[in-house]
Order: structure tokens, then sequence, then C-alpha cells
């Protein structure tokens, strides 16, 4: 049986961790995206934690107050998979399953394809493996869906435009969020030192050499995407086989907005729990 774990530290980074329900139940690693943090894999834990599953969710580099580094290399995709893997080695209770939303969901691809040992399954949600993004973006619409990822890069402006609360509410309103999950975000929106931590993440992309975190994936896989995403196209879904391999599984939610753990959890819950329980 593991401890309880509140923080994780790394090459001097301190990161804030929610660490939930059964103390002895097998542990599900949550990843979150942009712009939230832990709390918005809340509902999706709740039903996890009633079956008897263990849930770990940090708040990841940039997004922790203490993990804050200020140079955008020290956000490359392969440090923010290797949080990850100091988490699970922290939490002395691997293989997890491993379970990730928008840019989590590339942490998530990037963490069980360089630390496969450690990785018993992977759910990556809404978000493809970042080989299939990347693909897509020359073979369909994505670039255009896409075109905000760009915006990121100038300096300053976006951290100031997103700490208005007005901007950053009418930006989730606009893609989907629901008004009580927008509310929380737009919330934690307001502190520009956590706005420009995820921003670095985007400002990283630049600096990131593929190789370090485009592998092909080799656990049990389960992809859940959503048709009224703004974001991903179905294109960049369709890609993803390549990069797997080992079972997969994709699962489209009919209807849902791109923030899937705050429109649907429960469906999601039930998803993770049927890939989980599977293998």
């Amino acid at each position: 049986m593991g401890e309880r774990i509140s923080t994780v530290v790394r090459d001097g980074l301190t990161f804030d961790v929610r660490d939930q329900g059964p103390i002895d139940g097998e542990p599900v690693v949550l990843l979150h995206g942009f712009p939230q943090d832990s709390r918005s894999w809340d509902d999706v834990a709740a039903d996890l934690h009633e079956a008897g599953y263990r849930t770990i969710a940090p708040d990841q580099r940039g997004y922790s107050p203490r993990a804050r580094p200020r140079r955008r290399r020290d956000y490359r995709l392969f440090h923010l998979a290797d949080d990850v893997d100091a988490l699970i080695a922290q939490l002395g209770v691997g293989p997890v399953h491993l379970v990730g939303h928008d840019w989590g969901a590339a942490v998530a691809w990037a963490s069980a394809a360089r630390h496969p040992t450690v990785v018993r399954t992977l759910t990556a949600v809404s978000v493809p493996h970042p080989a299939a993004f990347l693909r897509s973006m020359v073979t369909s619409t994505q670039l255009f869906r896409s075109w905000y990822m760009v915006a990121f890069q100038l300096p300053w402006i976006p951290e100031k435009l997103l700490t208005v609360p007005a901007v950053s509410n009418a930006v989730l309103r606009r893609t989907g969020q629901l008004p009580a999950a927008a509310a929380r975000d737009v919330e934690r929106m307001g502190d520009r030192f956590a706005v420009r931590g995820g921003l670095n993440w985007y400002r990283a992309l630049p600096l990131t050499d593929p190789r370090s975190s485009l592998g092909r994936v080799e656990v049990p896989t389960l992809m859940v995407w959503s048709d009224a995403d703004v974001a991903i196209g179905r294109a960049a879904v369709d890609a993803n086989p390549r990069y797997v391999a080992a079972p997969y599984r994709l699962e489209t939610l009919a209807g849902v907005s791109h923030w899937i753990p705050d429109e649907a959890p429960g469906k999601l819950a039930d998803l993770i729990l049927s890939h989980i329980v599977r293998d």
C-alpha cells in the first residue's frame, strides 16, 4: 500500500498533487490541460473512486506556483513527460493507468512513449498522439483550427488578454465550456503567472525535438474524442493508429464540446473504467 502524497519535487520544482480515493486502489494519474488545473477532473475522479480506484491529479509545470521556471525551453514536451515519470516514481505503486485531457493528453502520449514500463494503460481525451496531430496539419484543415497556437507565440499580449475575466470567459464559453466550469477556470486565469506558465507549453513547441517525445506507444490505448470539438478535427484522430503498437480503441462522443471532463464526466469515467478493467 502506498502513502498519500500532496507534492512532488523534481529538479528544484515543487508540484502540487491531489491524491484521492481508496489508498489501496489501483492508481489512475489524471493530467489536466490548458488553461485548467487538477480540479477539472473532480467529477470524473468521483466516479473512479466509487469504482475503487485511487486518483492522483497533479497541477503540472507552469500551473503549480512553485513549479514555474521562466525559460520557454523548460516547458518542452519531454520535460513535461519526465515530470509525470517523477510523480509515478514517488508514488511507488506503478505501473499506473494514465489519463490526460487536452495538453494533458499530449503529455500522456509522450509519457507512455518515453516511459512505457510505468504506464499500464493510456487514455487520451480530445488530443491525439503529437505526431498524428502534426501530420494532420498538412493533410487537413487542422492548421486553421490551431491558429491560436501561433497567436500564443506573441510575447505579453496573450497573457494580458487572457487575464481579463470578460475575455477569458468569452473564449471558454465560445468553445463550449459550461458556465460553472468556465467561472472556475476564469478565476484561476486572473493570475498572470499561472496564465504565462500555461502559455509557455505552446511557446516551447518550436524548441521541441520531435525525436524526444514522438515515439510509438506500446501500451493499451483508448482515444476519446468529441465531434463538437472546435480545436481538434477528425483527421488528427484518425491518424492515431500509425503511432500505437498495442490494442487501440476510439470512442466518439456525439454533440460534446472539447471540454469532455466537464461536460460529460460520467460517460468519460465509464469509458475509462471499461478500458482499464479490460486490461
